[in-house]
Formats: structure tokens, sequence, C-alpha cells
């Protein structure tokens, strides 16, 4: 791609932008911009909600921007409140740096290791005196920290808030002036604290960055935000064969989510597997998150894995059939025998409509003929729609 497709694409993915002409113009200098990501290093693994703005800082940099990735070690042991309801308890230095260690080891799964700068936040606000928090924190108004929603929610519920928290967004916006961000890249979570970060700099002086801010990425129950205390995660450094079976339970609503924020798989592809097969799509993505975060040689495996548990866990609870051994015998006619159908033309419209599985496999084939070789271990899993199975035997 040239440098306006590479932009447009990262305009396309954001949900917001402040200031979108001002960014145009940046991305389109030939100035190397310093493009500012940070993070709380209190949850260290990442899971597949972190990689959507991390997989458009990846864009920046092969753009020849430099990526400075801001470990928020000296903010962690706060804790952001965003979107919390009560106060965080507090981590110590010692445990914020080796979780930090622990981001950075992940982070650079999708960013160029050695092109990438890592910061800690303790370096400039460790050596802050009371002096400087003053003129910090005179900069802000409570009024303006009380237009967050979970600040008022807290102060409207009488809960307490901290003091201490209400210093996190303005030390995180410090931030962006401790290295003098031309841009900053987040969640939609984390809004308010982004532009925290722009007006402080207008403060000190400097040319205020703009913001990119993203989606956030729907967790597995299909609800909340992808999320590792909801347990709805797919973990980027969790075993292949984890992260296929979970990959499966996406929900079908979701799916194409998934492809969008998180591959760079194109639509026309994605979109006419989810068409044709959402089973088969969930398979093809499963595959995808495997390849970029593991690589290609463990797919075969995880797919084994889950396929042989999975038919376990089928087989395990369903009905069994036992019919005679008059193979071969077309899928149409077995479908009669078994009574899962009324008709031939209710079982050729179900198989024309994708409606039929054999060992977890649409049949979409009217005259497809089913022999010996279909029986894996003495038995066929037939499956009808989304909720009727049936495991068929042969007489010995």
């Amino acid at each position: 791609m040239n440098k306006e497709e590479q932009i447009n694409v990262i305009i396309r993915k954001a949900v917001q932008i402040f200031n979108e002409d001002t960014l145009r113009e940046k991305l389109k200098s030939n100035k190397k911009l310093v493009v500012k990501f940070g993070a709380d290093p209190s949850r260290p693994n990442l899971h597949l909600g972190h990689t959507v703005p991390l997989r458009v800082l990846k864009t920046l940099q092969d753009m020849g921007h430099e990526i400075v990735f801001v470990i928020g070690d000296f903010t962690a042991m706060i804790g952001d409140p965003s979107g919390k309801s009560k106060t965080r308890p507090q981590l110590t230095f010692e445990e914020t740096r080796k979780s930090g260690e622990t981001y950075f080891k992940q982070v650079t799964k999708i960013l160029d290791k050695e092109k990438t700068k890592i910061v800690y936040n303790s370096e400039w606000l460790e050596k802050m005196n009371f002096k400087d928090v003053l003129e910090l924190t005179g900069k802000y108004t409570v009024a303006r920290l009380l237009e967050r929603d979970d600040f008022s929610n807290r102060f409207n519920n009488k809960t307490p808030i901290g003091v201490h928290e209400f210093m996190y967004p303005l030390m995180q916006g410090y931030d962006s002036v401790a290295i003098k961000a031309d841009i900053e890249i987040g969640g939609t979570d984390q809004t308010f604290n982004l532009l925290v970060g722009r007006e402080l700099q207008r403060d000190y002086g400097q040319t205020r960055q703009d913001v990119i801010v993203f989606p956030l990425l729907v967790g597995l129950d299909g609800k909340e935000k992808m999320s590792k205390s909801l347990d709805n995660y797919i973990g980027i450094d969790e075993e292949p064969a984890i992260m296929f079976e979970k990959a499966m339970r996406i929900p079908d609503e979701c799916l194409e989510n998934y492809f969008k924020l998180t591959t760079d798989i194109s639509s026309n592809i994605y979109k006419d597997w989810i068409n044709e097969d959402i089973f088969n799509a969930h398979k093809e993505y499963a595959k995808e998150i495997i390849r970029m975060y593991h690589g290609k040689e463990f797919i075969e495996q995880a797919v084994s894995k889950y396929e042989t548990k999975a038919s376990k866990s089928i087989t395990d609870d369903i009905d069994t059939i036992t019919i005679s051994n008059n193979l071969p015998i077309t899928l149409i006619d077995l479908l009669l025998e078994l009574n899962l159908v009324a008709s031939k033309s209710e079982a050729r419209r179900l198989i024309e409509q994708n409606g039929i599985s054999i060992n977890q496999i649409k049949e979409n084939d009217v005259n497809r003929i089913i022999d010996a070789s279909d029986f894996k271990n003495g038995f066929i899993v037939i499956q009808k729609g989304k909720k009727v199975f049936l495991k068929v035997e042969l007489e010995a």
C-alpha cells in the first residue's frame, strides 16, 4: 500500500479522531512522528482486544514513525479508575516493573522489537517534586474530572473516590508531555484520559497530539468488552489448542468484527466464508490467529486436538442408533432411515441450505454417498441444524 492508502486504512478502523485534519497533515508530511501507546501493567497478559490498536501501531511503524510504548509502572500503583465503581487496590513498584517486562515480551509479537522504544513513566513521574505536582494539578479542575461517567456516578452514589484516583488521568496525560507525543492511540474506554494529554500539552506550550480512538473488541460472551477478569478473552500467549477452542466459541454475530479488527484477511474473503458456512469461518479465523501468534506449523495439531475433543464431547452426550450395514447409501436415504427428515425433498432442501453435517463437516452435495470410510472409529455423527445430533453405529 502507498502512504495515502495506509492513512485511509488507519482512519477507517478508528471510531473517533481528534483532529482528523491535522492528523492527515502530520501523516502526509515527511516528519518522523512520535506515536504513543500506554498500558497499565496491572494485567500483563495481552489478549486479542489489545491487538486492535497494536496492529495499527504496526502500520504506523511500517510508515517510518517512532512507536513509544509507555509502560505505566508508576501510574499502575494507582490503577486506572476508568469504568470502575470502586477504588482499585494499589500495586507495588516491583510488581508493576515485572508486569511491564511481560508486556514488552508479548507486544513485540506484533511490533518490531528493534524499532519499538520502551519507556517507563516512573522515569519522569518519580522525579516530580511537590511543586511540580501542584503545577500539574493546577491545570485541571475537579469539575472537569467529574465529567467522567465513572467519577460522576461514584460521586452521586456517595461511593468514595480517593484523591489519588483524580491524579491518574493527569499523570497519564503528562506522559504525552514528557515524550512530546505527536499522536496517541487507545480504546474508547480511554478517550477521556487521551484528551487530557492533548490539553496538558497545550498548557505546557507544546503542539497538541492527535488522538485516534479504536473500538473495544467484544469478548466471547458477546456482551462485555474482552477482559481477562471476565474470563471472556483469547490470550495471544495461550497454547494454540486453547486459542483454537476459544475461537470456535466466538458468537456468530461477532465473528465478522473479529476478522475486521484482528486480522489482515480481506473483507471479501471472510464475508464469503461467513455467508457460506459459519462453522468453517470460525475454523478459518482460529487458524489465522494461531498462524499470527504461534506460526503455521502449529495449526494442524491444534485442529486435530479440537476435533478429537469436540467429537468425544458430542458423542458422550447424544443419542446413539445402530443401523444395518447396507453401505454404501445415499445421504438422503440415510436421513430418511434415521427419521431425521419426513421426505426426500426435505432432505434435499436441508443439504442444499447447509443444514446437515457429517462428522462436523457441512454437506451440501445432494448426491453424497455414505460409505465405510465415513465411519471413523466405527460410527459417524450426523448433525441437523444447530441442535439435533445423532451418533450412528453399524451392526456388527
